[in-house]
């Protein structure tokens, strides 16, 4: 039975999922990072008060990825997703009262919660019921979200914050309020059945497939944190450039970023997911090079752009993988999803702290650090490119059977492939 939604339902539901992206993640986590040194200069909190806090949303964001399907198995997909986006909302507000450390923990914290279970939840409540032909590209502007925080993290903000810090969290929450206002009846009514935490396991003829989903994930964010957390110190102290310079590198990521989910997105609809997915490793390796060896503006400028895409532009393609290999099984889908999510998060984590150590114990060289995630980001591309094709070969079968049983999915695409086939 064809169960997708007429175009007008799935623009709204993917517009949902856009705003969600936006609210939950985008804002919640990404425009903490200006509002640091205002926080020190304006006395709330201590200098190593506002490093903790800023760990909060990424501690709250691992337990969301943890509790996503649980919760919404209790109330449903929809009604989940509405409460988080007025949660991330509501927390905004509080922290324009700076009454304790353990307030604005706590609220950051819930922060960082609503945005883990909105990336669990969002995409898969929507993209079963977008037509196959344009999910990579639905995905793409569901998780757009992403890349628009971080561009408003280097030009709305630093706006606002000419009225003052506690009007900038206001403000923050009255925008997000409002997202969460107009998004509210976007939410397809049919996202409401969710899978129990229990439910949804993965075939055995998957399991090396998704094994190797979750290592080369979990590797993406090794390779990216170094680029995201030290790019604007090491274009102001590192090279020597100042904190000028840096603001319109972080504005030029943020656009990266912006451009990001749908390019790769158009990307993975185009060629097939595994072929986009190596194009962007290649094009984040060949920028970090750049980065660590050129010395012209130019050349600097668009490494960051081709840097900044790759946040949020992973996240449809890691998605779309999972689909390619779970072929017509949606809560095994979610699982996945959930579990991959849950171990990005981990690593993302675990990431910030090691390379912090490894900062402090070469006397601040960047370039190390840069080199690091490069490496990693190599070995994710290594390892795609001589076990891809091993491990997804026994899903090819399945995906063709899945797909002739399906009314609702071609077997093939218009350019010929299967499911399976693009998924390499």
């Amino acid at each position: 039975m064809d169960t997708t939604l007429d175009r007008a339902a799935a623009t709204r539901a993917i517009l949902a999922g856009l705003c969600a992206s936006l609210v939950g993640i985008g804002l919640a986590r990404f425009a903490y990072t200006p509002l640091i040194p205002p926080l020190i200069e304006a006395h709330w909190f201590a200098a190593q008060d506002v490093v903790f806090l800023g760990a909060a949303n990424l501690v709250g964001y691992l337990a969301g990825a943890l509790a996503g399907r649980p919760l919404a198995a209790r109330l449903g997909s929809r009604r989940t997703l509405q409460l988080m986006m007025a949660l991330a909302s509501l927390a905004f507000f509080a922290c324009a009262l700076p009454l304790s450390v353990a307030w604005f923990f706590g609220w950051r914290f819930l922060s960082g919660l609503s945005g883990g279970i909105i990336m669990v939840l969002a995409a898969l409540s929507i993209l079963p019921q977008v037509p196959p032909e344009r999910r990579g590209v639905a995905s793409g502007a569901i998780f757009l979200g992403l890349g628009l925080g971080i561009a408003a993290s280097g030009t709305v903000v630093p706006l606002l914050l000419n009225e003052g810090l506690a009007a900038t969290w206001a403000g923050l929450g009255a925008l997000s309020l409002l997202l969460t206002l107009i998004s509210w009846r976007w939410w397809p009514q049919a996202a409401a059945a969710a899978p129990a935490a229990s439910a949804g396991r993965a075939p055995a003829h998957a399991g090396f497939a998704l094994k190797l989903i979750y290592a080369q994930y979990a590797l993406k964010a090794v390779g990216l944190v170094p680029m995201m957390v030290f790019l604007v110190d090491y274009i102001a102290r590192g090279l020597h450039l100042g904190s000028h310079t840096a603001a319109l590198f972080w504005v030029v990521y943020g656009l990266g970023a912006t451009a990001g989910p749908m390019l790769y997105g158009v990307l993975g609809d185009r060629f097939g997911i595994g072929t986009a997915t190596r194009i962007a490793l290649v094009l984040q390796i060949l920028a970090a090079g750049v980065l660590v060896l050129a010395h012209g503006l130019a050349g600097l400028l668009a490494a960051t752009f081709v840097i900044g895409t790759y946040p949020p532009g992973i996240v449809p393609l890691t998605l779309g993988r999972i689909r390619h290999t779970l072929p017509q099984d949606v809560p095994a889908q979610g699982a996945a999803w959930s579990r991959a999510t849950t171990i990005f998060a981990l690593f993302q984590a675990l990431a910030g702290y090691a390379y912090s150590w490894i900062f402090a114990a070469t006397g601040g060289d960047h370039r190390v650090l840069m080199e690091i995630g490069a490496a990693a980001l190599a070995v994710a591309l290594v390892s795609d490119l001589l076990l891809a094709r091993a491990a997804w070969a026994p899903l090819a079968g399945a995906a063709d059977q899945a797909a002739r049983l399906s009314t609702s999915a071609p077997a093939r695409n218009d350019r010929g492939g299967t499911q399976a086939g693009r998924a390499r």
